[in-house]
């Protein structure tokens, strides 16, 4: 059992801040000396692989068993290539191919890039199981909306990541798909008894658990079949008893970010903080908004004052906080076992872009890349014109609200490389604004596609109606443009039909490649 002196220690231990700005500052580097466990990167401290390998280095300077953690889905989701977005397709991508074997080769492949820079536990995969088609913050980064799909690509993805060196962790538990409410928002509720839950949420975590997961992320979801009080990141009964108890779980639980209104609403940071330690988590990552040393005071001063209240137990936080050691030991070992933190550790020039060397297949015509060629599916009406076309394009990019998780920094769509492979295609993006009071939805559309080829790009069009009508539309004058759906392909429109399952940069190519000819498709009939 600690001691008094000791609980600040601890108490720092259990947390993942994160901060701002591209290298470490004062104050993390203070704390990691006195105890840090860990901190969360995001896209605004990624510049590129050789600036973020320079940072990790400065954090384990300090302490050599620091977790360092990334939200990189490698997929719509990404930090690590939030600049240029992402050279591989996406969990939804994965799951339309259903070969995990090639998901495994995705995820070692990803692995191998984050640890060469230092980088050891990844946020990573998303196992949640897309059922509801409805969903406005998983989607394409869920692998599918059948459970067993969705269980054997989980797995694949943690041996993989884990195999380079790279902490995986499933996500969000007990499962964030069956559900119309983004828990960044508001506590969504999953309303499905027990045996719905085991045969459809429950079964990705339990094979992600026997893959050998190494961590496991929470949702704040309200499941009443559990516990109809609490969401589950501050349930005792979801995370213990479930969780630990029942799956067998021991690896490292940390909480999804502490500061989403699915808990931060009406528990507050340090509240909300408390639960989750009491609950049975053992991080607290926290810093996607709150992101300075303030927050972290506050937080170690609210669980050492729960310790001292007894409202949070002294053996509890010393249990959350050896787990945390142990996730970072595994780690330090795993990557020297690869010889990625040999690499890491070599003092990298921040403005040598070329430095830390790429996994074997990290190019462009990479594992990533030839994952998100496989994975576009063309759907192409009778008499419709098949593909390539034989003349400059017209993009036109329908652009919905982005949901936070993405970001809005991310690039997506198939102007650019398009443009690349035909050059003097011209390109636009429209949103629901842009098109709100016009008389003819189509006539800016329009507008610059006289005597070019039309592709009318959108993302998720079920699941917005003003996209269905625009779209609609405009192929009531121009039947002969094509579709490239980059969300979840519910609803197929127009006779040439492009589905890519995501918006990454390798989607976007592989899409633009089929257009232009540089690559043959083969089309299902409609």
């Amino acid at each position: 059992m600690p001691n008094q002196g000791e609980l600040p220690e601890l108490a720092a231990t259990v947390l993942q801040p994160g901060f701002v700005g591209t290298s470490a500052p004062d104050w993390v580097r203070r704390w990691l000396a006195d105890g840090l466990g860990g901190v969360a990167l995001f896209a605004r401290n990624v510049e590129s692989p050789a600036q973020v390998a320079a940072l990790t280095a400065q954090l384990r300077a300090e302490r050599p068993d620091v977790i360092v953690a990334i939200d990189e889905e490698a997929g719509d989701v990404t930090r690590f290539e939030s600049r240029q977005g992402s050279s591989r397709p996406g969990n939804l991508a994965l799951g339309a191919i259903d070969d995990p074997a090639l998901t495994f080769a995705v995820a070692s492949d990803l692995g191998a890039e984050l640890a060469n820079a230092g980088i050891t536990l990844d946020y990573a995969p998303d196992t949640d199981v897309n059922s509801n088609p409805d969903n406005p913050v998983i989607g394409v980064r869920a692998f599918g909306a059948e459970p067993h799909l969705v269980a054997r690509h989980s797995a694949a993805f943690v041996r993989g990541l884990q195999d380079a060196g790279v902490a995986a962790c499933a996500k969000h538990f007990p499962g964030h798909g069956d559900t119309s409410v983004d828990s960044h928002h508001d506590v969504p509720l999953i309303d499905r008894d027990r045996a719905e839950l085991d045969a459809c949420e429950l079964l990705p975590f339990r094979a992600a658990i026997e893959a050998g997961a190494q961590a496991v992320m929470t949702g704040h979801l309200l499941v009443p079949a559990f516990d109809n009080k609490l969401p589950a990141t501050l349930s005792h009964p979801i995370m213990t008893g479930l969780l630990r108890e029942e799956l067998g779980f021991q690896g490292l639980i940390v909480t999804d970010g502490i500061e989403m209104q699915g808990v931060r609403r009406r528990y507050g940071l340090a509240g909300a903080t408390v639960l989750a330690l009491a609950a049975g988590v053992d991080a607290i990552c926290v810093g996607g908004d709150n992101a300075d040393e303030q927050t972290a005071v506050l937080l170690r001063n609210a669980i050492v004052e729960a310790v001292r209240s007894g409202e949070l137990g002294e053996e509890r936080l010393a249990d959350a906080a050896a787990r945390v050691r142990r996730l970072g030991a595994w780690a330090s070992a795993a990557q020297t076992r690869t010889g990625a933190r040999a690499i890491a550790n070599r003092a990298w020039p921040i403005a040598d872009l070329a430095a830390v060397p790429k996994p074997p297949n990290g190019s462009a015509a990479g594992v990533g890349f030839e994952a998100a060629r496989r994975a576009v599916r063309v759907t192409i009406a009778e008499g419709a014109t098949p593909l390539p076309i034989d003349r400059r394009a017209h993009v036109v990019e329908f652009a919905p609200p982005r949901n936070i998780a993405i970001g809005a920094e991310t690039p997506w769509g198939i102007g650019a490389p398009l443009d690349d492979l035909l050059p003097g295609t011209t390109s636009m993006r429209l949103t629901a604004d842009d098109l709100e009071g016009l008389a003819d939805p189509a006539a800016p559309v329009l507008a610059g596609a006289d005597g070019r080829a039309l592709v009318l790009v959108a993302r998720d069009v079920h699941r917005h109606p003003w996209l269905a009508a625009a779209l609609i539309r405009v192929l009531e004058a121009r039947p002969d443009a094509i579709v490239v759906e980059m969300g979840v392909p519910v609803t197929v429109l127009g006779g040439v039909h492009i589905a890519t399952y995501g918006a990454t940069r390798a989607c976007g190519l592989a899409a633009a490649e089929l257009i232009a000819g540089n690559r043959v498709p083969a089309p299902l009939a409609a």
